[in-house]
């Protein structure tokens, strides 16, 4: 009964903690991506820019937030201080502890996905922009009605890509940990499906529950496959309609 409590709570947390990070992450991705699409002095600079947290090591990136989001001493609170906020204890909150994880996704992954997004912006037709301009379409407009609906398959696989890696997410939580192991935090708050499975199979030995979880994952990978498969043709259908 204990086993099949904190696997619910690991699916939970993986569930939250990949709403949390998903989310924004796409969205500022496209915001990003948008503004990188026009001719900006040093746009070359930008984008590189952009893949650095990509780049950085997860260890090293993780460090950083953990020193951020410290209790005593975080530079966050530090901020939340001087607008007259008490400090959070971000690492044994529940919320907070999945808000402080996500946000190291966030970090990492965005300008990943907004040079993904860049690229399928720059293959756009420029005739597209052309013609809604002479109808008088603002910048605004052009992007709602030319570049996302242009975008659509990209968003998808980026949309598939991130939550496979939600799914999968392991490092992050396992570091921002400290030295508590695979238990995500004193009460597991933290803890995900990836982090539940390395805690069964690698420390406590527990080989059968580890293989039940990595089944529980796989699934949940088919059933993400088979969606964007169905979201796939249902957007190809309303084009062949168009």
């Amino acid at each position: 009964r204990a086993c099949s409590e904190f696997f619910w709570n690991a699916l939970q947390n993986t569930f939250t903690i990949g709403i949390l990070s998903t989310v924004p992450q796409l969205l500022m991705a496209l915001g990003i991506a948008h503004l990188l699409n026009y001719r900006l002095r040093g746009s070359m600079f930008f984008r590189v820019a952009a893949l650095t947290p990509y780049a950085t090591s997860v260890a090293a990136a993780t460090l950083v937030f953990v020193m951020l989001f410290g209790r005593d001493y975080g530079m966050i609170n530090w901020f939340l201080s001087l607008a007259g906020f008490e400090h959070i204890d971000w690492q044994n909150g529940s919320f907070t502890s999945q808000l402080a994880v996500s946000s190291i996704v966030v970090w990492r992954w965005t300008g990943y996905n907004a040079l993904i997004y860049l690229a399928a912006m720059q293959s756009i037709p420029s005739d597209l922009y052309e013609s809604a301009a002479l109808d008088g379409a603002s910048r605004w407009q052009q992007f709602l009605h030319v570049t996302l609906p242009s975008l659509r398959p990209t968003i998808l696989f980026t949309v598939v890509v991130s939550t496979i890696g939600a799914i999968q997410l392991f490092g992050e939580p396992l570091l921002f940990n400290g030295g508590g192991g695979a238990t995500g935090g004193s009460e597991h708050q933290f803890q995900t499906l990836g982090l539940y499975l390395y805690e069964q199979g690698w420390t406590n030995l527990h080989l059968g529950r580890a293989s039940a979880i990595a089944w529980a994952m796989f699934l949940l990978l088919i059933v993400i496959g088979l969606v964007s498969l169905a979201v796939t043709r249902w957007l190809r259908r309303g084009e062949g309609k168009a």
